[in-house]
């Protein structure tokens, strides 16, 4: 089936962040492991079922269904699983033969799931939006932990990562049949790319935020010469290695967002103190949490729920991965130092329950596990972590729960950097509290054909100069003479203080 291809979308970095020719052989998956062989278009084109109907809201042409693919990608034998996917038709009368492939971040994010997300984007005017679900992220593949309910609200403001949900949800999913080794980045990058194929695509435009450009490199590693080219923006290159570097972003962050406040005049007399007041938060959680209230949206009913240090402190670090959200941070603190609590834990409970009820967290620890965990020696630590309000419960927590969660199977080169000759546009935000600008110049150092921007903002950075910056780059397809000076009259919005 060739569908059609597309023009502009609105570039979503909300969405994409809190996630892959013709009959190409992709590379040696292990030492010893031979490479799986081709498989006919044919035969790929039969795993393809798509309906295509008419969104009403836009009046625009969508095609949903499925794509089939093995689970045991190396044997091509064994039981199947069902890829949604989505197909965004363009819009224009002249569409480029070249589509748009998002992908999610997380890891765990279904993104063909959010596909009205992408219904009025402006890249549809010139181009098909393509839109797969990772391998394990939902259908009838979604690898979920309970992590909380509504009938137990403080659940959701209790550590993400403990161990006991974890263990539950292992022997849950292996009683089901679901073999944990085969949900790795990599193997998600090939299931993209015979997609691709069914498609009937040649050469495809990768974008992707947060973990999808970790998952956009490794497609490009694996198939580079399908790529007419990328857009990363927030950069989760190789090198970094989730969660170690966490407490380092979020305190560079948080550092940056305090001394702007204390250079602002407005902001500096409303919270004159504020770094002395985060301490005494701290100190005073240290001892034990504190009491709130929250509330379901549309229950009169306020629940009372404890606070600890690590719930303000994950909180705190997941405010300032939104630029808007960041300039709450002093009066966020204040009210906390001032005893009400009702609002840390309303935040948390509003990101967790979302955050819980759809991203595959099993999926993300089958990813994490093997990808990034195993690659942190447990020295490195207390000197990533130690400085930092943030601490090291996040990583060890993740490392204790990757102590019995299963290792997905990798490339013997799994861990090296993505060097290819593809046009790469990197974006960073300032204060980026996970994905800082050292991380998009760590990738692009091995990017031999790339532009790294760094624009005032956080975890995906967006905006009208941000916006015509990408459009240039999927205009021409090359990072050569791109005009980027209207980053330095880019501003963050003014601090809110009440």
């Amino acid at each position: 089936m060739k569908n059609k291809i597309f023009r502009r979308l609105e570039v979503t970095w909300g969405i994409l962040a809190l996630a892959l020719f013709l009959g190409g052989c992709a590379p040696a998956r292990e030492t010893g492991t031979p490479a799986p062989q081709p498989v006919d278009p044919e035969v790929l084109r039969s795993r393809l079922v798509l309906e295509t109907q008419t969104d009403e809201e836009t009046g625009s042409q969508v095609s949903l269904g499925t794509f089939k693919v093995f689970e045991n990608r190396e044997t091509q034998e064994g039981r199947m699983i069902e890829l949604k996917v989505a197909v965004l038709h363009a819009t224009g009368a002249n569409p480029r033969p070249d589509p748009l492939f998002y992908l999610a971040g997380g890891p765990g994010q279904a993104v063909a799931e959010m596909w009205r997300g992408f219904a009025k984007s402006h890249y549809r005017e010139e181009r098909d939006i393509v839109l797969v679900n990772q391998r394990g992220t939902g259908g009838d593949n979604f690898l979920q932990v309970e992590l909380g309910s509504d009938d137990d609200l403080q659940g959701y403001l209790d550590p993400a990562f403990r161990a006991e949900p974890y263990q539950e949800a292992l022997v849950r999913l292996q009683e089901e049949g679901f073999d944990l080794t085969q949900y790795s980045t990599f193997h998600a990058a090939d299931d993209l790319n015979e997609v691709r194929i069914a498609l009937g695509y040649d050469k495809i435009n990768l974008m992707g935020g947060s973990y999808g450009t970790r998952a956009s490199l490794v497609y490009m590693k694996q198939h580079p010469e399908t790529v007419r080219g990328a857009v990363l923006n927030g950069v989760a290159p190789i090198a970094f290695r989730n969660p170690l570097y966490h407490a380092y972003g979020a305190h560079r962050a948080l550092g940056m967002v305090l001394d702007e406040c204390a250079e602002d005049p407005d902001c500096s007399r409303a919270f004159p103190d504020v770094r002395a007041e985060l301490d005494a938060v701290l100190e005073r959680l240290e001892k034990g949490p504190a009491d709130a209230f929250v509330q379901l949206r549309g229950s009169p009913d306020k629940v009372p729920v404890k606070v600890s240090r690590n719930t303000f402190a994950e909180t705190l670090r997941m405010m300032m991965y939104s630029s808007l959200n960041s300039r709450s941070v002093p009066l966020f603190i204040h009210q906390a130092f001032e005893g009400n609590f009702d609002s840390t834990a309303q935040q948390a409970l509003r990101r967790n329950r979302a955050l819980f009820t759809s991203l595959a967290m099993g999926m993300l620890h089958c990813v994490i596990c093997a990808e990034d965990i195993d690659r942190i020696d447990p020295a490195e630590i207390e000197k990533e972590t130690g400085y930092t309000f943030f601490g090291d419960f996040r990583v060890r927590q993740q490392m204790a729960i990757c102590d019995f969660w299963p290792r997905s199977k990798l490339p013997a080169d799994h861990g090296d950097p993505v060097s290819v000759e593809v046009p790469v546009l990197l974006i960073s935000g300032t204060i980026d509290a996970v994905t800082p600008p050292r991380w998009g110049e760590e990738a692009a150092g091995h990017l031999p054909n790339s532009l790294h921007v760094v624009a005032p903002g956080g975890h995906g950075v967006g905006g009208e100069c941000i916006q015509g910056i990408i459009d240039a780059f999927m205009n021409t397809g090359s990072v050569a003479g791109i005009d980027t000076s209207c980053v330095k009259d880019m501003k963050l919005a003014p601090f809110k203080l009440k």
